[in-house]
């Protein structure tokens, strides 16, 4: 593997600041419930990419890296609800999609990298 740490790798910088836009976007929800979520699912792709980077093997690795996968969408599903609820704008969900499609397509390559 290329990397000597989980922070070099693009992915896990690129997940950092989505987490760090989604927890700003929702800073003042008192929807603590949906607020406690979308921000522990965001938070998840990022610390899965770097768990998965310290296992022993590629295919831990890469086992983890699904795991990130399945986090961005489950964040891109609270947008979509946070969005129907109004507790973001119709923009700020397009960025927000956006962000989260350039994360996964970057794993999905990294994953392809490691087969």
């Amino acid at each position: 593997m290329a990397f000597q740490r989980f922070e070099d790798i693009i992915a896990w910088q690129k997940a950092q600041d989505y987490g760090v836009l989604i927890y700003k976007l929702y800073d003042e929800t008192r929807d603590f419930s949906y607020k406690n979520q979308i921000c522990s699912a965001v938070v998840s792709i990022s610390n899965n990419i770097a768990e998965g980077f310290d296992r022993s093997s590629n295919a831990e690795f890469k086992r983890f890296l699904y795991y990130s996968l399945g986090s961005c969408s489950e964040v891109k599903s609270m947008l979509y609800l946070g969005q129907r609820l109004n507790y973001i704008t119709l923009d700020e969900l397009n960025l927000c999609i956006e962000n989260g499609n350039e994360i996964s397509k970057i794993i999905r390559g990294l994953i392809k990298s490691l087969e």
